[in-house]
């Protein structure tokens, strides 16, 4: 019995140490960085909260669903083709905003002569355990960073897997200028040696301004956290660019009322960049329906939408391709133009959808 109980304490003690110190979970904020945080209107009892009410655990008969669905052969969840990759190429003039995408949610923002690189998610899978996990779907070619311009500012939106990433924080930090984050996230950055006075956190509806941007966190309808013990340790937000164009990017979020109030506040907005993919009605208060995405831009008083979140990794059970399809339907009705770039592919407001994924899917 001793041995046993013995052996459970030793057990728990290892565990307890590999949730805290395996680098792929990140540091989580200091007892310290919460008493700071206490100054958001976001943060209570020891938490970031949601405008609205929002429930991350799901009923037992919409866990029950969800299982089946995974013990069940979907169709279409991956491409069947390697998906085309555009060679970078620098950028020479132009004064309209020039967005090239990476996949899901990962895409550079050339504005004012300034860089932005947003939810730079480069590595093979949204997990812990990249061996394990979901990998990213096959491409013609990798992304080349040395093909890249100077990096002036890195945005991420939130800490899950697939926006926030180790090994290409890793990759990118000695090329960066200034990382901009929502409350909590830096000390990820920090736990992986980015120096910390490179790292800006801001709540929402704090800004930033640098070289004539002006850069303002925002609100957005989420979660965060990396292993299960830190949830909504750190916040999410959505982000406003303001420039000699204003572009808005959503992050991940479910659709609400905050879309509206951004856009009386902030609109409109010459470029919108806007969460389309990897969503279900099971968890629709966290990521939005195609039809949500139209409607969230529309909210806004955007423009030009471009939708991301969507061909990398499969991360719902609906097809790979579904989301653009469903957004343009959408748009159509609106008369919303959307721009839907290859990956790799640059692009500013006035260039053309082209359907490019038809011929991989």
């Amino acid at each position: 019995m001793k041995k046993t109980v013995a052996t459970l304490a030793g057990l728990g003690v290892l565990g307890a140490v590999f949730m805290t110190r395996y680098p792929l979970f990140g540091r989580r904020p200091s007892k310290s960085d919460q008493q700071r945080y206490a100054r958001s209107a976001q943060f209570s009892n020891g938490k970031f909260q949601n405008e609205l009410p929002f429930q991350l655990k799901m009923e037992w008969d919409t866990m029950k669903s969800i299982l089946k669905d995974y013990g069940r052969e979907l169709p279409s969840l991956k491409p069947v083709k390697p998906l085309p990759v555009v060679p970078f190429e620098r950028r020479t003039d132009g004064t309209e905003p020039r967005v090239t995408w990476f996949g899901h949610s990962a895409f550079l923002l050339e504005l004012d002569h300034q860089t932005i690189f947003f939810d730079p998610m480069l590595g093979r899978a949204p997990s812990p355990f990249p061996k394990i996990g979901g990998g990213r779907f096959q491409t013609t070619e990798q992304v080349d960073l040395d093909a890249l311009p100077p990096i002036d500012l890195v945005i991420y939106s939130h800490d899950h897997y697939d926006h926030l990433d180790y090994h290409s924080v890793l990759a990118l930090k000695d090329r960066v200028g200034q990382f901009i984050v929502p409350l909590g996230v830096a000390s990820r950055l920090k736990g992986w040696g980015v120096d910390p006075a490179r790292i800006t956190e801001l709540d929402w509806h704090e800004s930033v301004e640098t070289n004539g941007l002006r850069l303002t966190a925002t609100p957005a309808r989420h979660y965060s956290g990396r292993n299960g013990l830190d949830q909504f340790s750190t916040l999410w937000a959505s982000w406003v660019i303001e420039g000699s164009k204003k572009v808005f990017f959503s992050g991940d979020s479910g659709y609400g009322p905050h879309f509206k109030a951004i856009g009386e506040q902030y609109g409109p907005f010459d470029l919108t960049i806007m969460e389309c993919g990897q969503y279900d009605t099971r968890w629709s208060s966290s990521h939005m329906l195609p039809e949500q995405t139209l409607a969230a831009h529309l909210d806004v008083k955007g423009d030009v939408m471009i939708p991301v979140h969507w061909s990398a990794f499969t991360l719902a059970f609906h097809p790979w391709f579904e989301p653009v399809e469903r957004v343009l339907k959408e748009a159509k009705k609106h008369d919303v133009p959307v721009v839907t770039p290859m990956i790799g592919e640059s692009v500013t407001t006035a260039s053309q959808t082209r359907k490019w994924w038809r011929e991989v899917r």
